[in-house]
């Protein structure tokens, strides 16, 4: 199986090509923001052929039981900073492009897969959350932000910059998607972002061995 695996900056570049010795496994960097996502994703599908794609790296956590360091999966895929109106359909909703899905569904068998890939790290397991990922151009480095992402999709997991722009590629070539999200930070907890830098300090490489798990449950 081809699989291709995205990130959006260099720091998960650098923690994902350790891990992936494979000729089957291609880790690109896509750059941050969904044109850039979007684009790295149709690159991969392009250039690779994959029979699937992950989307890989970190964001920001919503959940009284999400913590730093967990790990979120995408179970469907949504646009925080999307709105059509309703001029001319007004069965689009909010976060939903006219004439796609409101929310893009993660593949079943990965998403099955994807709940099983949890390895221990020093007799502690890694916390895994299914759920769903919401996706937009905004970095989200207050409450008030957070706040207002939450007021439309309050059962939203994880916050990030790129999962939906692929998963919204992944869907116009049919080619079977899945995002996995470490919490780098949780915004209604912070203040500065400082969860954010701090995480870059002190992130444990076990956090993206669920990728990894993941990635070989599929050979």
């Amino acid at each position: 199986m081809k699989i291709g695996i995205i990130v959006a900056m260099d720091k998960e570049l650098k923690q994902l090509q350790q891990l992936f010795s494979d000729s089957n496994v291609l880790v690109q960097k896509c750059g941050i923001g969904k044109v850039n996502a979007a684009l790295g994703a149709q690159r991969i599908i392009n250039e690779f052929h994959p029979d699937c794609i992950i989307s890989s790296g970190c964001a920001g956590g919503n959940g009284d039981d999400i913590q730093v360091q967990d790990i979120v999966v995408s179970t469907e895929l949504a646009y925080h900073d999307v709105y059509c109106g309703t001029a001319i359909d007004n069965t689009t909703v909010y976060g939903q492009v006219q004439g796609l899905p409101a929310r893009f569904p993660a593949d079943p068998y990965l998403l099955s897969k994807a709940t099983k890939a949890l390895p221990e790290s020093g007799g502690q397991e890694i916390a895994l959350h299914p759920g769903l990922i919401v996706t937009g151009d905004w970095f989200v480095d207050s409450r008030e932000k957070m706040r207002d992402i939450i007021g439309h999709f309050p059962e939203a997991r994880a916050v990030d910059m790129e999962s939906a722009a692929i998963a919204h590629a992944c869907y116009i070539n049919k080619v079977p998607f899945i995002s996995f999200r470490i919490i780098s930070d949780v915004p209604l907890r912070d203040t500065d972002a400082s969860q954010y830098h701090n995480f870059w300090d002190t992130v444990a490489d076990r956090s993206f061995q669920v990728t990894r798990t993941f990635v070989e449950s599929l050979n």
